[in-house]
């Protein structure tokens, strides 16, 4: 990018729609990864007409803004606290409309309508209500990059690294959750489609007290079964695989142990 162009886009003030976007992406991404050469950070740049370090640089204004980062020792960017706290203090704690509106933006920017740019058919959105639906896929898709990006893409009880074959697995199922938890990365654990059955089910659970794995007696009624040591009894007593920020809330564990789990 030539010169001038550079120091006219660092000149151009940031607009309330490019500051949600941005924080929304915040929220999406381990600390570490607020870079300018981080995928999503440069898509982020391409959309709002940026440099990537320029992106990268609102990013970790927002980062000196979170208590999370500051209470661990860590420090963002805090000249940009000015520009970036009036967004933080209005989203940090309303994380369901942050990302909704920031989808919204991110369409209008990609010039296609929000359904379009989840990739949702019109055929799912009949005798529905819209905005419902789009929520739905909105806090989904957002719950699984910022979960996958928490565990580095990998099944946090075998490694497994298939991006197909990984699932953001909620502690507290949705259903049970409030506001608050639902899109806390500290409810999410991301685990390959096998585990994460059985940690829906009850089957499995990991302990509040020091994330290791403990099987069920109803699981345990298979391990005469070829596959059982292969796939249960080898993971029994293991510690998972801990996540680059935010690990399982241990009373989010406590509540799947007590009320999920099916019993040892």
């Amino acid at each position: 990018m030539p010169e001038g162009q550079q120091i006219q886009q660092a000149r151009r003030l940031w607009t309330r729609n490019e500051l949600i976007l941005t924080l929304s992406v915040y929220f999406q991404l381990p600390f570490g990864r607020l870079n300018h050469g981080t995928p999503e950070v440069m898509e982020l740049a391409r959309l709002l007409g940026r440099t990537s370090n320029s992106a990268a640089l609102r990013l970790v204004n927002f980062a000196a803004c979170d208590p999370y980062i500051i209470n661990s020792g860590r420090t963002g960017m805090p000249a940009g606290i000015p520009v970036c706290k009036p967004i933080w203090d209005e989203y940090a704690n309303d994380k369901e409309r942050l990302f909704f509106e920031a989808q919204q933006i991110r369409a209008e920017l990609m010039q296609k309508s929000i359904e379009e740019s989840l990739n949702i058919p019109q055929t799912l959105l009949v005798g529905k209500e819209k905005e419902t639906v789009i929520k739905q896929r909105v806090n989904q898709s957002v719950f699984r990059t910022m979960i996958l990006q928490n565990y580095e893409n990998k099944c946090a009880i075998t490694g497994i690294n298939v991006p197909d074959l990984l699932i953001a697995s909620h502690i507290i199922p949705w259903a049970d959750s409030t506001a608050e938890q639902r899109l806390a990365p500290e409810n999410g654990i991301c685990l390959s489609a096998l585990y994460d059955k059985a940690f829906d089910r009850g089957l499995i659970t990991i302990s509040p007290d020091d994330y290791t794995i403990t099987l069920s007696s109803a699981l345990l009624e298979y391990e005469t079964k070829d596959y059982f040591d292969t796939h249960f009894g080898s993971i029994a007593g293991n510690k998972i695989l801990m996540p680059v920020e935010h690990a399982p809330n241990r009373d989010y564990l406590a509540y799947h142990k007590e009320n999920i789990f099916r019993g040892v």
